[in-house]
């Protein structure tokens, strides 16, 4: 049988729409509120501006951007998150988000469409990255701003295998999480100009963490080995605690088209 790795995204987060709606995890952090504040930024430039919110998720840029915004296009590859999506925004009286599905490697809307183009924690599970960039870069107005704000690799090479192999037997959808450097020289190839990156650091709760995404026992007993066979550079990169909740690196990068 064949799997295609958007088949495979498809999959793993369609059964999970109410979880990522309902996400702590996801539903708030610094990241998010910056993205807020650039919306806002725009809006009160371009009250009648259009933003997107690309590889949307539990749609949580989408319900921040659409208060300060015309109007958001919450855009994700499943139709399970889409439609919890617009049922969240319903409930929450959010009437200017409009769904649309597709693949970020694809986007179905014109040249500069959008004086706003945001996506979080979804950029490392597209099967082409700088297609996908390409594309935001195109359907964002001539000056227009980007922002993706996502994991990012530490950028060593020790440290940025434990973090790919815990990711990939957590969710076979990951593709990979870039370092910071790697980010500002995709967005170049793109055509993107970096104005700000700003770092962070995230905490996941372990048990959390894994249920969210319903990993399979055979790989939460892997996860489990290899983080209990982590070596001390590992361990102190990550602050592997107790019950194996680890903290990570993020990072909002902005850009002008």
């Amino acid at each position: 049988m064949t799997k295609t790795h958007a088949g495979t995204v498809a999959g793993q987060f369609g059964p999970q729409a109410d979880a990522y709606v309902a996400s702590a995890v996801h539903a708030a952090g610094a990241d998010l509120d910056r993205i807020a504040a650039i919306a806002a930024e725009v809006g009160a430039a371009a009250p009648h501006a259009w933003a997107l919110d690309l590889g949307c998720g539990g749609g949580h840029v989408a319900y921040r951007m659409a208060g300060e915004i015309g109007k958001v296009v919450a855009y994700d590859l499943s139709a399970e998150m889409l439609a919890a999506v617009a049922a969240t925004a319903a409930e929450r009286g959010l009437a200017n988000i409009m769904t649309e599905q597709g693949a970020a490697e694809r986007l179905p809307f014109a040249d500069g469409a959008f004086a706003l183009v945001a996506s979080r924690y979804s950029a490392h599970h597209w099967g082409d990255l700088d297609a996908a960039l390409r594309e935001a870069r195109r359907v964002a107005v001539p000056g227009g701003r980007v922002v993706f704000a996502d994991v990012v690799s530490p950028g060593r090479p020790l440290a940025d295998t434990w973090l790919q192999a815990l990711e990939l037997l957590r969710d076979p959808s990951h593709g990979r999480n870039l370092a910071l450097a790697e980010w500002v020289a995709a967005l170049d190839r793109a055509g993107l100009a970096v104005t700000r990156a700003t770092t962070g650091r995230l905490r996941l709760d372990f048990p959390t963490w894994i249920a969210r995404m319903r990993t399979p026992p055979v790989h939460v007993a892997a996860i489990e080995s290899l983080v209990d066979a982590a070596p001390t550079e590992v361990r102190r990169h990550f602050a592997f605690e107790a019950d194996r909740s680890f903290t990570i690196d993020t990072a909002v990068i902005e850009a002008r088209a």
